[in-house]
C-alpha cells in the first residue's frame, strides 16, 4: 500500500526538507517487507489558490481513486502510534492499494469540498508550523512501518 503525504506549498533545501526526505526513504525501506510502500510527498503549488475552498479543491483534485483519506486537523482523533500503525495495517490488509495523509493550508481543509475522510487525525489539540507537522507525520509513517515490521524502533 502506497503512502503518500500530501500538502500545500513546498519545503526548499533545509533541515526541514532532510528529515521530510529521510523519513519518507526510511518508511519505503522498512515497509517493502509487509506490503507498505513507496512512501512519497505530494506538494500542492498553492501560490495562485486564494481560499481554504481553493486550496481543498486542488487537493481533492489529487487524490487518486479509492484511496484512504486521512486528513489532519487539531479536532481530529489522536491516536497512539502503535493503533495508528494498526489502522494503516487494517487498510493494507483490506486490500486499499493507497493511503493519502493531508495536511491543510493555513486555515485547514474545507470538509465541503473533499470527500469523505476515513480517518480525521490530529497529533493533539495544539496547531503546529506546516513544516514541523509534516516532519512529525513523516516520522509516524516510518514509526508505523517499523511497527508492523516488528523492528526495535517503537518502544512501548
Amino acid at each position: 500500500m502506497k503512502l503518500t503525504l500530501a500538502a500545500h506549498g513546498r519545503i526548499r533545501s533545509g533541515p526541514e526538507r532532510e528529515l521530510v526526505d529521510d523519513y519518507l526513504a526510511r518508511t519505503t525501506a522498512t515497509g517493502r517487507s509487509v506490503g507498505l510502500g513507496p512512501a512519497a510527498e505530494l506538494e500542492i503549488d498553492n501560490r495562485a489558490l486564494k481560499s481554504k475552498t481553493d486550496e481543498s479543491r486542488a487537493l481533492a483534485q489529487a487524490l487518486p481513486p479509492g484511496a484512504v483519506l486521512v486528513l489532519l486537523d487539531e479536532r481530529g482523533k489522536a491516536l497512539t502510534s502503535r493503533a495508528l500503525a494498526d489502522q494503516i495495517g487494517r487498510w493494507r490488509d483490506d486490500g486499499r492499494r493507497e493511503a493519502v495523509f493531508c495536511i491543510g493550508g493555513a486555515d485547514g481543509h474545507d470538509r465541503s469540498v473533499l470527500p469523505q475522510p476515513d480517518l480525521i487525525l490530529a497529533f493533539g489539540p495544539a496547531v503546529w508550523p506546516h513544516k514541523l507537522i509534516r516532519i512529525m507525520l513523516a516520522e509516524q509513517l516510518y514509526r508505523a512501518s517499523a511497527i508492523l515490521a516488528g523492528t526495535p524502533y517503537h518502544r512501548d
